[in-house]
């Protein structure tokens, strides 16, 4: 396995999914010139899923040892992915359109941010991910930050319809977000892979219906290629950041991708830093550093369990492997973890989803 820590690794993983995503939206805004709101999402997801489709394929093309790929999704985590998919890929999307046909965007944009707050709200309150005021305080920053930076004068309300349907989109993706860290030791590039394909047929749906029609190809090329970067990429290094950090913790990182995206049209259109921009910044900050800093150590139990995930040997990898599986490098292979108790840092990952 790499040198870095299963933190650092999910950390690093959870700062190029903001990186990529954050990236996108200016470019998605030189799209919004040549391509329909409602067919640029498809073509996003479509990106997104075709692309990691090519890169799936191309692995299969070639030949490897067993156990050094990573593991597929099995049949009981369907039910997961499935509700996982059918929130964040077919009702969040018509949800958030459906809103934004009657919200004014000063709303909208702060309505926006209660992704991050249903995120974390669930993984501590309905699927019990333990948290601290520590990380409360962090995750409170960073999203006061993101309010803040989506501010646009006093925000116009025009009835309740718009801002409950944005309000229920970002409630489906909290939930989508929670689902998947349930599948997150699967394989990223397939979970991203299928859930785009999903996305993009909904959306893509929506709009043929509506009547709109393709774009040039070079927006074609563009739309898709933004779409497998900020949105195929991105969310597979989304699920690794589940996989060695939780969901709220993720979702606090994530929460950046407003910020960068942000900070990279002040580059491109050479604009001055204003206030809420490094109001933003000093709060997003502040958040993230109350995060990194964490450290969360006390004496815990494992249970014993088995289940299958990319891994190499530590101190809770300690067991055989079936012939043909080479145990010195990251391998993945169904295995079995035995009770064991003892005391180190750690984050809410794969193996430490126990009571507090």
């Amino acid at each position: 396995m790499s040198k870095l820590s299963a933190a650092q690794r999910g950390i690093a993983s959870a700062a190029g999914a903001a990186l990529l995503f954050g990236l996108s939206t200016p470019l998605a805004k030189l799209l919004l010139g040549s391509v329909p709101p409602l067919l640029l999402a498809a073509l996003f997801y479509l990106g997104s899923g075709l692309g990691l489709g090519a890169l799936m394929l191309g692995r299969a093309a070639r030949k490897g040892r067993e156990g050094a790929r990573e593991a597929p999704l099995r049949l009981p985590d369907l039910p997961w992915f499935a509700g996982a998919v059918i929130s964040g890929g077919v009702v969040s999307p018509v949800l958030l359109l459906t809103g934004l046909a009657v919200t004014p965007a000063s709303a909208a944009s702060l309505l926006l941010n209660l992704e991050g707050v249903f995120t974390a709200l669930l993984a501590w309150f309905v699927f019990r991910e333990n948290f601290d005021r520590r990380i409360a305080l962090g995750m409170a920053a960073i999203v006061a930050g993101g309010c803040i930076l989506s501010w646009e004068g006093a925000p116009g309300w025009t009835g309740l319809a718009g801002p409950l349907a944005i309000g229920g989109a970002c409630l489906g993706w909290g939930i989508d977000n929670n689902l998947t860290r349930r599948v997150s030791g699967g394989d990223p590039v397939q979970i991203a892979c299928l859930k785009g394909l999903v996305a993009g047929a909904v959306n893509g749906g929506l709009a043929w219906g509506s009547g709109v029609t393709l774009p040039g190809l070079p927006s074609l090329g563009a739309a898709l290629a933004v779409g497998f970067f900020g949105y195929g990429l991105s969310l597979v290094l989304f699920v690794l950041a589940l996989r060695h950090l939780g969901t709220a913790r993720t979702g606090a990182y994530f929460s950046l991708a407003p910020f960068i995206g942000s900070g990279v049209a002040l580059l491109i259109l050479r604009e001055p830093i204003s206030a809420a921009f490094a109001a933003a910044a000093l709060l997003m900050g502040g958040g993230v550093w109350l995060h990194l800093t964490e450290r969360h150590e006390h004496p815990h139990a494992h249970e014993e369990m088995e289940h299958e995930h990319w891994h190499g040997h530590d101190e809770h990898h300690r067991h055989g492997h079936p012939p043909g599986v080479d145990p010195q490098g990251p391998h993945s292979h169904w295995h079995r973890h035995e009770p064991l108790v003892h005391t180190h840092p750690h984050y809410p990952d794969l193996h430490h989803r126990h009571r507090h």
